[in-house]
């Protein structure tokens, strides 16, 4: 049983009292949660001294990984509190240690809880293609495919398969069987597991982050032999994860990883968590797309720009404009028009439709 350092305890006991979403600790400076956003001290507490980082790094990692922190400088890691898990990067900086933590919840919330659109369920009931959750670091992504993961957990007889870099979210297997593989832990690495995930009888397969050439290729085939693929990017739109997607191959193969796209993408579902007007809490903002004819014949033909005009004028689709849904926010009071604005793709229309 893993003992957490008291004075750690104390700082997470503080974080989920204001409903936190991190936690901040660095050598020499005052520990900081993160609310709805913004940093803030923790009350009552003094700058860490570098032996009290220690201790709390020792206690929340094993050896091994304690080990790689010295030797690396960095370490990615998980652990479990009683009421919560982390998610944690450990790190030097000013020749100190370093931890930032993210605040996973044990209970996965639901497609409507997250406020999430009625059409993510329509995509998580399709049995192959390739699906991608996107937005900024923080906004909510792997939360948003831990829900869609369970949902199937919960509705079909499937294997799915996550590999991951730590194991965030820990399921329970309800209809379905879950297979959770940590890299550095049950793999060596992303490639090396994708590499292997078709002979391990999967139905769906998640991968937690697409970090080079070779995951991206490895997700386009396996969906493409009828499996289900989940992955997330850090980009802003529909379009520009498309692009993404292309560019990073070579360009004398770009255009076979279009028609691969053309016939793979499900959808691709662009997200970001806006402060409330209110100062309580964040609400969901969110773009969808949809593949129909129109957009697989623009991703074919090289034409990914004119993506965003399909998905305004296509809501009877499903599919949801980003600055539609930011002018629909500050309408009903539950956003300022200034943090509209700073998220907008195209300030101008949601000048527009606001007023």
């Amino acid at each position: 049983m893993q003992i957490i350092n008291e004075k750690l305890v104390q700082f997470i006991d503080e974080a989920l009292r204001f409903q936190a979403s991190d936690i901040l600790l660095m050598t020499g400076v005052f520990p900081s949660i993160r609310i709805n956003g913004n940093l803030r001290a923790i009350s009552n507490t003094t700058a860490l001294a570098q032996g009290e980082m220690d201790d709390i790094l020792k206690s929340i990692l094993s050896d091994e990984t304690y080990q790689k922190f010295l030797k690396d400088k960095e370490a990615d890691f998980s652990f479990s509190h009683p009421k919560v898990r982390f998610r944690g990067n450990a790190y030097m900086q000013r020749g100190k240690p370093a931890v930032s933590l993210r605040i996973i919840p044990r209970q996965i919330p639901n497609f409507q809880q997250l406020g999430l659109p009625p059409i993510v369920e329509k995509i998580a009931s399709h049995s192959q293609g390739f699906v991608l959750v996107t937005g900024p670091t923080g906004h909510g992504k792997s939360t948003t495919l831990a829900s869609i993961i369970e949902h199937i957990n919960q509705n079909q007889a499937s294997h799915i398969i996550t590999i991951e870099d730590p194991v965030e979210f820990e399921f329970v297997n309800q209809k379905s069987i879950i297979s959770q593989r940590q890299v550095g832990v049950d793999t060596e690495s992303f490639s090396r597991a994708l590499k292997s995930v078709l002979r391990e009888d999967p139905n769906v397969i998640l991968i937690g982050e697409m970090r080079d050439l070779e995951s991206v290729k490895s997700a386009l085939t396996i969906a493409e032999t009828g499996h289900l693929v989940l992955s997330t990017l850090h980009t802003n739109s529909a379009s520009q994860s498309i692009d993404r997607i292309i560019d990073i191959f070579p360009s004398g193969e770009q255009q076979q990883v279009r028609q691969q796209l053309a016939s793979t993408l499900l959808g691709v579902f662009s997200q970001r968590l806006l402060p409330r007007a209110s100062g309580k809490g964040r609400i969901l903002a969110s773009e969808v797309l949809i593949t129909n004819s129109a957009t697989r014949s623009l991703i074919r033909e090289g034409k990914v720009h004119q993506i965003d005009n399909v998905i305004s004028t296509s809501a009877a689709e499903g599919m949801i404009n980003l600055d539609k849904v930011l002018a629909e926010l500050v309408s009903q009071g539950e956003i300022t028009l200034e943090t509209a604005l700073s998220w907008a793709v195209d300030a101008n229309t949601v000048k527009q439709l606001v007023y």
